[in-house]
């Protein structure tokens, strides 16, 4: 593996590279089939903002609203038809990836409305409504792990639709996440649904973890907390993974995939560095372990491609020295369980502000077309 390029390693490793983004341009211009060809890319993952990214920052949707203007179509009606869209496109182009992985791999992820995330009910009924419309077997519908979106996430794998699980912070909500997803295996298995179609991941963020806490490390400004910046992310994923391990090693687990069942996958997601003093590969290289997934943005993935150092597993064997970590930082005064309160609620309040914001562009691109017409 000498003379394989970093993501090649990182592939051999275990780790099954996403794309944190999408949109028209990319799957049109051929420049994601590009990363798949030459830097091992095996999926993509979508949220609200990257959407709105892609079609406020784009003239590649200005027929497309042309039409939706001269048929009377309202802004989420036209946002639902053309993220769903990209995503089916998406799709097709990871089909032979997604055949070739089994459905493992191959993957194309669409967000229910964030604006539902506290709303169980509703989340269902949005996961059902986007899946019947994509209507591709490689889709990953993605409901945030409020507390709500617990049972939701139940309900729709029952109905054997495979979900990506978002915005989960803290071990205790992974635990639950996991919890979420055997139950909803168990329910999909008496419904009558073949088990080794329903996939899953559970998308654990980590750059922001050390946002948040760093800057409680800088106010509190002593030697000691100094040192301790830059490593709350890698220790709590780690031990995302160490919970990850005990499930799926579990009876409960046991008797599941007797009936075909596959583990839910940890996604690492949130990996672009945030603080430039931090090496550019930090969540990437930090984070190597089998049957896990890195979803990152194209600045990461390039950097991990150009010179990543990939060095085996970096996972297992740390979680001794990881609770360690955490339990300093409760000893300095900073409480993990406010830090990642804080870091799901901001998560969802950046999500809904950009789906809004989404909203008001393309109604306004809509106007502007009706005026033109």
């Amino acid at each position: 593996m000498t003379n394989a390029s970093p993501t090649a390693q990182l592939s051999a490793a275990g780790v099954s590279i996403w794309l944190d983004d999408l949109s028209r341009t990319r799957l049109t211009t051929g420049t994601l089939q590009k990363l798949i060809e030459e830097k091992n890319v095996v999926g993509v993952t979508t949220n609200p903002s990257i959407f709105e990214a892609a079609i406020t920052k784009s003239d590649a949707y200005k027929t497309e609203l042309k039409d939706f203007s001269a048929k009377g179509v309202h802004a989420e009606a036209a946002v639902f038809e053309m993220t769903t869209a990209d995503v089916a496109a998406g799709c097709d182009l990871f089909a032979g990836v997604a055949e070739a992985t089994h459905g493992v791999d191959g993957r194309v992820s669409i967000e229910v409305d964030p604006r539902k995330a506290w709303d169980t009910e509703g989340t269902i009924a949005e996961a059902k409504r986007l899946y019947a419309k994509v209507n591709k077997k490689n889709v990953y519908i993605k409901i945030p792990a409020t507390v709500e979106g617990l049972a939701a996430i139940t309900a729709t794998l029952a109905e054997g639709i495979s979900v990506n699980v978002t915005l989960i912070f803290s071990l205790e909500r992974y635990r639950a996440v996991m919890n979420a997803f055997l139950s909803g295996l168990e329910q999909a298995k008496a419904n009558g649904h073949q088990l080794a179609d329903i996939h899953s991941v559970a998308s654990f963020f980590v750059s922001r973890v050390d946002t948040e806490i760093d800057k409680r490390l800088d106010a509190l400004g002593t030697d000691e907390a100094k040192g301790l910046k830059g490593k709350a992310g890698l220790a709590n994923a780690r031990l995302a993974y160490q919970a990850f391990e005990e499930v799926f090693s579990s009876e409960r687990w046991a008797l599941l995939a007797d009936a075909g069942a596959l583990p839910q996958r940890p996604l690492w997601a949130s990996t672009g560095v945030k603080d430039p003093a931090y090496p550019d590969t930090l969540y990437v290289t930090g984070l190597v372990a089998k049957d896990v997934v890195n979803t990152m943005p194209e600045k990461t993935l390039d950097a991990t491609f150009d010179h990543g150092v990939i060095t085996g597993d970096t996972v297992t064997g740390t979680y001794e020295e990881s609770n360690a970590l955490l339990n300093q930082l409760e000893g300095l005064g900073i409480s993990y369980n406010d830090v990642v309160g804080l870091l799901e609620t901001e998560g969802l309040d950046k999500f809904v502000a950009s789906w809004k914001d989404l909203l008001n562009h393309v109604q306004d691109a809509l106007d502007a077309a009706g005026k033109e017409a």
